[in-house]
């Protein structure tokens, strides 16, 4: 019977710990008792950053992405020590595969890489080389085809960007050809390392790494990605809805090198044509979906997303959560209140800390009891964190809650009975999700709002929420929003502000040693607040002509009713007691939908529109916080046979390794 991966995986790291014992053990002064040493349970600062090897080297990736008949190389900037080297030592290795080391550059401080007069590299962005290359690891940074000094087109999250840094993953594994230059034939082999690499990024750098970990490539062992993209899609569009007003092919051009724009056209033409701002699915897409292939992941993934992250948004983290649930990889999550922002500036030193914990373990294999930590750390008010064995809750069960009318036109409830009638609203493309919770009391035209009694004690949701919505359009198209809403005062950290919840400071700390090219001391930052009256914490957004069809939109017929599910985003959330639980459903949010060519009014039908949210504990927490004795779940099937939830029925993911 073969062994399982996962099991593999354990031994491994047992026989390493033993291994590094027996040879502790051995070195033992003449004399000195022959007990064995214990494991190590942490990697030290014991190699000279200042001395480390700094080479670079250009790994064919077997892809001729600019169709000039050669295939294509990707420049690799390495720092590795240069004791570890002399000694015969084979070491692991850290990676962060970008495009954005010579146009935008990484980190809060946006730095790019610099080079001496030789090429070599003198500034590797972050802290990532200063502090973990005096512990015994090579830092490699991959410039993605098409950006600073490697061949081939940048493809958006395509094969050709995904190739460009697993190819390097198998040069480092003996698998893959490496040369001393660009266009030169002298190889270079990567003999000094034992092939386990790490993969860490955020953004479009994260999301290189799940890509590279979806195809399953042998010697990646972990990958930590944050704020990163699982489905390129999903980054354009939602459900058919856009959420930028262009494609891929602006991103490419952004960050593709002078040279490569030259020669890049017709890629760029492609990601035109196959990626039509209809926003149907097309195979361009299908190659970008890392979710569906979560199945090949044998890495392990350390996630980290803002709960608030409008730009890559929070389904983005939940989806390929879920996912890699089902295939049982191992995982670990951190969810902060931000947006789009590294953990080195929300949490600094307990980021560093668990970072290197975690890489020791996985890359190491030191059993330093990292992977036995709560799987889940999560940010409930700004810089006051709390801690999960599993995520989402094991409690957590999607429960229906129902929309009804109120006393005013567009100003209803929200409970677990089924609600009657119809609300109506007209699409105001100029107002947007916060504008909608500032108003969800008064009776305005642009919205539907529904709202919880007060709670009489906190309520928590965690994992992925969706809302059924059907509805009636007045024109042949028209856009769907829904959002969640925890009503009452608090203090939050300020997402929608400059630094997306933190505030940078002129006051610097220090990670490792530094050079005189490469400092390892960055500015510190602090929690940007904002004193709100209502927060908004899941939302979702669809065009309703993709009713029949998420995958292609069609025209719809005015005065017809349809039904559609959107899906929102993921999120952890506990609305305190005394706050009210609400729903909204809308149009056009003006930040993240561009606008329709027109204007409709639609009317929802109430008794046919259900929200489906994970809440912990159920239908019976809910009717407990909500103290009506009234509030009795409902039977499976709800009003004219419409039953999309299954009352308590598991969170996707919940309570599963």
């Amino acid at each position: 019977m073969p062994i399982p991966a996962r099991r593999t995986r354990q031994l491994w790291r047992t026989y390493a710990a033993a291994a590094v014992a027996a040879l502790l053990a051995v070195l033992v002064v003449p004399g000195a008792a022959r007990a064995a040493a214990p494991a190590p349970r942490e990697s030290q600062p014991v190699y000279s950053y200042e001395n480390a090897i700094r080479e670079s080297v250009w790994v064919d990736t077997r892809v001729d992405g600019d169709d000039d008949g050669k295939t294509d190389r990707v420049a690799v900037d390495i720092v590795r020590p240069r004791e570890a080297a002399a000694q015969g030592r084979k070491i692991p290795v850290i990676m962060d595969a970008s495009p954005y080391y010579s146009c935008c550059g990484r980190g809060n401080e946006s730095q790019l890489k610099t080079y001496d007069a030789n090429g070599h590299v003198v500034q590797m962005p972050l802290y990532y080389d200063n502090y973990f290359v005096p512990r015994g690891y090579a830092f490699v940074a991959v410039d993605l085809a098409g950006t600073n000094r490697s061949d081939g087109c940048v493809d958006v999250g395509g094969r050709s960007d995904v190739q460009s840094a697993k190819a390097v993953v198998d040069w480092l594994n003996g698998r893959a050809k490496g040369y001393a230059s660009r266009t030169g034939g002298e190889r270079a082999q990567a003999s000094w390392t034992n092939g386990r690499t790490g993969m860490i990024g955020k953004s479009y750098d994260g999301t290189i790494a799940n890509g590279v970990a979806a195809t399953g490539v042998e010697g990646l062992e972990t990958i930590v990605p944050i704020s990163a993209i699982s489905s390129w899609y999903d980054y354009y569009f939602q459900q058919g809805a856009p959420l930028y007003d262009s494609g891929p092919e602006w991103l490419s051009d952004y960050v593709e090198s002078e040279e490569a724009r030259a020669r890049c056209a017709a890629v760029q033409q492609r990601l035109v044509d196959e990626a039509p701002r209809t926003g149907d699915w097309t195979r361009l897409w299908e190659e970008r979906d890392y979710v569906k292939d979560a199945h090949k992941v044998k890495a392990s993934v350390f996630v980290v997303h803002g709960m608030q992250d409008l730009n890559v948004r929070a389904k983005h983290f939940g989806q390929w959560w879920d996912a890699l649930a089902k295939n049982g990889v191992e995982r670990k999550i951190w969810l902060s209140q931000t947006g789009h922002v590294d953990p080195f500036d929300f949490r600094r030193d307990v980021w560093v800390d668990t970072l290197h914990r975690w890489f020791d373990h996985e890359l190491l294999g030191y059993d330093n009891g990292v992977d036995r930590e709560p799987m889940a750390d999560i940010e409930r008010a700004p810089d006051r964190w709390s801690t999960d064995k599993v995520w989402p809750a094991r409690a957590a069960a999607t429960t229906a809650l129902r929309p009804a009318k109120g006393s005013a036109p567009g100003v209803g409830t929200l409970g677990l009975t089924s609600g009657r009638g119809t609300e109506t609203f007209t699409d105001d493309p100029a107002l947007s999700e916060t504008d909608w919770a500032a108003r969800i009391g008064t009776s305005t035209p642009e919205k539907a709002g529904f709202i919880s009694r007060p709670l009489g004690k906190d309520l928590r949701l965690s994992g992925s929420s969706k809302v059924t919505v059907t509805a009636t359009p007045t024109t042949t198209s028209a856009h769907l929003s829904a959002v969640l809403v925890d009503l009452g005062p608090a203090t939050i950290r300020d997402y929608a502000a400059a630094g997306e919840g933190i505030t940078t400071l002129t006051e610097r700390s220090c990670y490792g040693p530094s050079t005189t090219g490469d400092s390892s001391c960055f500015k510190n930052t602090r929690a940007k607040t904002a004193d709100v009256d209502s927060t908004v914490f899941s939302r979702g957004w669809a065009d309703l002509g993709t009713y029949a069809d998420p995958d292609k939109g069609r025209p719809l017929t005015p005065g017809k009713k349809y039904t559609l599910t959107l899906q929102l985003a993921a999120s952890d959330h506990i609305v305190p007691k005394g706050h009210r639980l609400a729903l909204i459903v809308a149009g056009t949010d003006k930040d993240l939908i561009d606008p329709p060519s027109t204007k409709p009014t639609l009317t929802v039908d109430l008794s046919r529109t259900v929200a489906g949210v994970p809440v912990v504990g159920g239908a019976k927490a809910f009717a407990a916080a909500t103290a009506g004795s009234h509030h009795a779940a409902p039977h499976a099937t709800g009003a004219e046979g419409l039953s999309p939830f299954r009352q308590d029925s598991p969170v996707p993911g919940g309570g599963k390794r």
